[in-house]
């Protein structure tokens, strides 16, 4: 006699099985270690370094200076 399978079962291992070989392939395709991602981060922040050293000017902020608190409030009567 043959043996009675459950088809809901059968369907989900199958899906398991698929699951598994395209978590490997993507593995395979997508995945580096801890230490690759470290030396990579490492790398582009020592790049960045040393175009930042070379550059003409200082990076500043582009807004306008704030008043200092040595300088008088503005005036708030017009001249006339």
């Amino acid at each position: 006699m043959a043996e009675i399978v459950n088809l809901n079962k059968a369907r989900k291992q199958r899906q398991r099985e698929r699951d598994q070989q395209q978590a490997a392939e993507n593995r395979v395709r997508y995945g580096r270690s801890k230490a690759e991602k470290a030396l990579d981060a490492a790398r582009a922040a020592e790049a960045r370094e040393r175009l930042d050293a070379l550059r003409r000017e200082p990076l500043e902020p582009a807004t306008p200076t704030q008043r200092g608190e040595d300088e008088p409030p503005p005036s708030s009567s017009a001249s006339r």
